[in-house]
Formats: structure tokens, C-alpha cells, sequence
């Protein structure tokens, strides 16, 4: 009877013990999470810097503002499927751009377009000027992912290296520009240009906040049972 006694109590209190860890976790999640973010959302606000001017390695470069000059390749522009916009339909304008003096094209992300089957765009429709001096956010590409359909028409329904290469059959930097500026066209061909990133600390803290009422509930509920317990032991003796 003594060890069940103790055990009503020793239990809640290991979980109760728990708990509390994990919501102590959940809050340094949160606190990593408010520090990155600080350093991206000042990335999103500075002046753009020329895309040259970074280092070659761009995996720490994640929505740093860039200045670029070049021709877009309307030749290999690509869409990327399944892209809604206010819960309607569409597609990316996915246009490599070529720089003078440089054979690495670099993906720009145009915007976004209304598509009824969210897959097909008429892409000459949405032809801008074609030599641009245009602003973005850069966003690393990632090395792999969905494979490009055989069919060199389809939409791609992952912006990946390995696809991109396989599509295009050209080099490709590791990154691709989101663009935000205009590029002095026709106000009917320019697409929707994407909204920036947002940036928040995610879940994290009200995860933090289950996780401690958890607890809380345990060590109610362990001193419930624990004396409830006592009480059936000394009714027995």
C-alpha cells in the first residue's frame, strides 16, 4: 500500500517536472527564433547592395535586399504551379537573368499571375522590358527536391538547383531574386509582385504556455490522487 501511495504522488510530479522542461524549452525555441528574426527583418528594411558585392557563399544571405542589372532570358522563363494569391488560383513567373559578362543566370521570381488550373500562363502576355536594373530579396535555393516533369512545357512544381539545372540545362546560382521593383513596361504586363516575407516568432511561446497548464494539472491532479489514496490505505488498515 506505501509504495502505491507513493507512487500516486511520485508519478504526476515526474510528468508535472516534465512539462515544465519542455515549456522551459518551448521559451528558448522562442528566443532563438525572436533573434534570427531580428537580423532577417533589418535584412528586409536596409538598402539594397548589388548582388556582386555578396559572398560567394549566399546561405547566410537570406533576405538581404540586392541590386542586379541584366537581360531577362524570356526563352527559359519558367512558371512554378500551385501558387494562390488571396485563395485565388495562379502561378510564379520563374525568369533567368543574364548578366554581362557572366554565363550563371540567376532565377528571378517575377510575381504571380491568375491561372484557372493553377499550372499554365500565357507567358508572352507577361512580358516586361526586357534589359532591367531591378531590386529583390534573395531566398537560397535549395540543392534538391521535386524532379522537372520530362515534358520541358510543364510546370515546375519545385524551385530546386537540381531541377532547374535539369530544365534549363545551363548554370544556375544557388540563389533566386525575389522582385520587387518595376521594370518599366506596360502597366497591364507586370505581375503581381510578391508580398515580403513575414517575419514572427512563430508558435513557439503559446506552445510554452500548454506545456506549464500541463504541469499545473498534473500537480493538481497528483494531489488528488495522492490523497484520495491515503485516505483508501488508512480505511483499509
Amino acid at each position: 500500500m506505501r509504495v502505491r501511495t507513493l507512487l500516486s504522488l511520485a508519478i504526476p510530479l515526474a510528468c508535472a517536472a516534465l512539462f515544465v522542461r519542455l515549456g522551459v524549452w518551448q521559451l528558448a525555441r522562442h528566443d532563438q527564433r525572436a533573434a534570427l528574426n531580428s537580423g532577417l527583418d533589418a535584412r528586409l528594411v536596409a538598402p539594397p547592395v548589388p548582388l556582386g558585392d555578396l559572398a560567394a557563399d549566399t546561405t547566410k544571405a537570406r533576405w538581404t535586399r540586392v541590386t542586379v542589372t541584366g537581360r531577362f532570358r524570356y526563352d527559359l522563363e519558367q512558371v512554378q504551379a500551385g501558387r494562390a494569391s488571396e485563395g485565388s488560383p495562379g502561378v510564379h513567373l520563374i525568369t533567368p537573368l543574364q548578366r554581362d559578362g557572366n554565363d550563371t543566370l540567376v532565377i528571378v521570381t517575377r510575381g504571380w499571375v491568375y491561372s484557372p488550373d493553377a499550372a499554365s500562363a500565357d507567358l508572352t502576355r507577361w512580358h516586361e522590358a526586357e534589359s532591367v536594373s531591378l531590386t529583390g530579396y534573395l531566398v537560397p535555393l535549395v540543392a534538391e527536391g521535386l524532379v522537372a516533369p520530362a515534358d520541358p512545357k510543364a510546370a515546375l512544381r519545385s524551385l530546386n538547383l537540381a531541377a532547374l539545372r535539369t530544365r534549363l540545362g545551363v548554370p544556375i546560382a544557388p540563389v533566386q531574386i525575389v522582385m520587387t521593383s518595376d521594370s518599366l513596361a506596360r502597366a497591364d504586363s507586370v505581375p503581381k509582385r510578391l508580398p515580403p516575407p513575414i517575419v514572427d516568432a512563430g508558435p513557439h511561446r503559446s506552445y510554452a504556455v500548454q506545456w506549464f497548464a500541463f504541469a499545473l494539472i498534473a500537480i493538481i491532479g497528483g494531489g488528488l490522487l495522492f490523497q484520495r489514496t491515503v485516505v483508501a490505505d488508512a480505511a483499509k488498515r
